[in-house]
């Protein structure tokens, strides 16, 4: 989807690079990955029991302690048998006492067949299951008649191994049950369980500090006054990072007062992990957050982007710094394309966005030397339709969208009908 990352580190990229050159996106993935790689130390993790486990990335290979299943089991409510018995025309074979679910069974003998529940242990010597809908009768008998030996039940041929759970069939023991980097949702959790592992070293949740820049901005709530606007950056963000398992703290709305923005980031970004800032960052007048890196290892540039193009990166006090742009479109982009991604590279958490190749509903254009990200739904029959145009301030858009939808750069125009990735939101 994105160019390959060029030669060189990034630092050594942006010493070189022209000031009207913009950065790949793939460099500035590649960039905000160096940056953040410190997150990944051994003293962020954390041993958790399972049910506090959920939505963090595994630290290390996790190895099966025992196979699973344990023992080779039945697939079915039916008669374990040894096929040797039944011919191809099928036959008779005495019914021994049956076989619960949890219960260590007797060996079958010749001749016999075992009633057995459905994941009871398959006794020794049985090699098969016939279900008991093709039984004749096709029930099960009284318990009397199955404690006496006496009762016999017809059955139909069965190969070997016809619906018997193998033991090891699903994970062998010693084998990777879990790789380093998974993300744990419920089903990598329940795997854990079913092996007995009750708690997982896992990396510890990145702790965010969101500050929204801006004197125009005021808080939902309050009066609006003439040429002012409500933050939508510091709900849409926090919302987006809490979903994706940050712990988010959040500082208000800083105005344009560079002194104070200082002292805001001194005063709360001690206890964070990373600084993210929205607005601020771009070429204009009164952009405060550059204003307030003076002095620190920031960087602030152009990333041949559609929407999302200024950034910010580097440290302040030494602490991390992203600084995204004030739109709010462009700001969630930005979260999803750089930092998004490449915490779930680093920690395993969040999950990716799921990549999926949808056609076009209606034609677009796309600055031909930017990758462009468009909001759109995507319908049941595979199509995507387009919600809104360009514009990085379509929040109504982006609240009916579903999906990103991605334009590489070196792309001017597409076609309706046209292939494209989305990523599910």
């Amino acid at each position: 989807m994105t160019s390959p990352q060029p030669h060189g580190t990034p630092v050594d990229q942006a010493l070189h690079r022209s000031p009207h050159h913009a950065r790949s996106v793939a460099g500035h993935v590649a960039a905000v990955e160096d940056l953040l790689r410190p997150l990944r130390s051994p003293e962020r993790t954390e041993r958790l029991p399972l049910r506090e486990a959920l939505g963090r990335g595994l630290v290390g290979d996790v190895p099966a302690p025992i196979s699973l299943p344990p023992f080779p089991n039945s697939q079915m409510d039916g008669y374990a048998v040894r096929s040797a018995d039944l011919p191809d025309g099928g036959g008779e074979l005495r019914v021994m006492p049956p076989v619960p679910a949890g219960a260590s069974p007797d060996g079958l003998k010749p001749g016999m067949a075992a009633p057995i529940m459905t994941g009871a242990m398959l006794p020794d010597g049985a090699d098969a299951v016939v279900p008991i809908e093709r039984a004749v009768p096709d029930r099960f008998l009284p318990p009397a008649a199955q404690s006496a030996e006496q009762a016999t039940v017809r059955l139909p041929p069965a190969a070997p191994g016809t619906f018997v759970r193998a033991a090891g069939s699903d994970v062998l023991a010693g084998e990777t049950a879990l790789a380093a980097g998974t993300f744990l949702g419920p089903a990598q959790l329940g795997l854990l369980a079913a092996l007995g592992i009750p708690d997982v070293t896992v990396y510890k949740a990145v702790t965010v500090l969101l500050v929204t820049t801006g004197d125009e901005v005021v808080e939902p709530g309050q009066e609006l006054p003439a040429g002012k606007i409500y933050d939508s950056n510091g709900t849409l963000l926090e919302a987006a990072m809490t979903q994706a398992g940050l712990v988010v703290r959040r500082a208000g709305i800083a105005t344009d007062n560079p002194d104070a923005l200082r002292a805001l980031l001194r005063a709360e970004g001690s206890a964070a992990d990373l600084i993210v800032t929205t607005g601020g960052v771009s070429k204009g007048a009164y952009e405060v957050v550059r204003q307030a890196m003076e002095n620190q290892p920031v960087e602030f540039l152009h990333v041949a982007m559609q929407p999302g193009g200024p950034q910010g990166i580097g440290s302040f006090d030494g602490r991390p710094f992203l600084g995204f742009p004030g739109n709010p479109v462009s700001c969630l982009v930005s979260f999803e394309m750089f930092l998004r991604p490449v915490l779930a590279g680093l920690l395993g958490t969040p999950a990716p966005r799921l990549p999926l190749r949808a056609r076009l509903a209606h034609p677009l254009t796309s600055p031909e030397h930017k990758h462009q990200v468009r909001r759109g739904t995507l319908q049941s029959d595979g199509t995507v339709e387009l919600q809104g145009g360009e514009s990085s301030h379509l929040m109504h858009a982006l609240a009916g969208s579903n999906v990103l939808v991605h334009v590489p750069e070196g792309v001017a125009a597409l076609a309706a009908g046209a292939e494209v990735e989305v990523w599910m939101l």
